[in-house]
């Protein structure tokens, strides 16, 4: 996902809401398109749908890319779990490295790949993550597999698909295809990460005062 135009981060026209736990979150202003149990129903439907494209659970590996990526990827590895009755093989792929803006915006916070004990070569890996957007971060998150091992398969389940695509790729297994306009924001939020679980759709971001657009 572009940190660019898809972001969880709540801005100047948030409200604030109480949690479970009675602690205010951040809740984005614009158009609710899933809740938290749209999600969790998404999730499992994901879960269903890989289980029938491998036919089984046999030599699954889920990676998924951080921030909101690697927590859907563990929440689909419990739910596959509850199917299968068998613990899945899980863990984060870092792609820092592998962007293709790393000359424009070369100061990023690196993040930990951690690959499960038995690798993934031979493994049918799928990669993980919230918003699909230009397919430059699943094009990176490859590379990056490319350097780790050889797969037998690799397959991508994305929360979000808001098209626009900029390179030939698609996933595999969608929980929500959101129609939108490159001036619009798709805002994840996970209950891991931001207190609360929900996907927004919003106008573009506010322009900085005294910043002519």
């Amino acid at each position: 996902m572009s940190p660019a135009q898809d972001t969880a981060l709540p801005g100047p026209g948030s409200r604030e809401e109480a949690s479970p736990g009675g602690s205010a979150v951040a809740v984005p202003q614009g158009r609710e398109v899933l809740t938290g149990a749209d999600i969790n129903r998404a999730v499992r439907r994901i879960a269903h749908e890989i289980l029938e494209a491998n036919k089984g659970a046999e030599g699954l590996v889920l990676l998924g890319i951080p921030t909101r990526g690697a927590h859907l990827g563990r929440r689909l590895a419990t739910a596959l779990q509850e199917v299968e009755g068998t613990q899945i093989p899980v863990g984060t792929l870092d792609i820092t490295m592998y962007r293709d803006d790393l000359r424009r915006q070369p100061t990023r916070a690196m993040e930990t790949t951690r690959l499960p004990e038995g690798g993934i070569d031979g493994q049918s890996v799928v990669l993980v993550d919230d918003v699909l957007y230009s397919g430059r971060t699943v094009r990176a998150a490859l590379d990056s597999i490319a350097d780790l091992g050889r797969p037998r398969v690799v397959r991508l389940a994305v929360l979000v698909d808001r098209g626009h695509r900029e390179l030939p790729i698609r996933a595999d297994y969608v929980g929500k295809n959101l129609p939108t306009s490159h001036a619009e924001r798709v805002m994840v939020r996970l209950k891991e990460a931001d207190g609360a679980d929900g996907v927004w759709i919003a106008g573009p971001a506010p322009t900085p005062t005294g910043v002519t657009p």
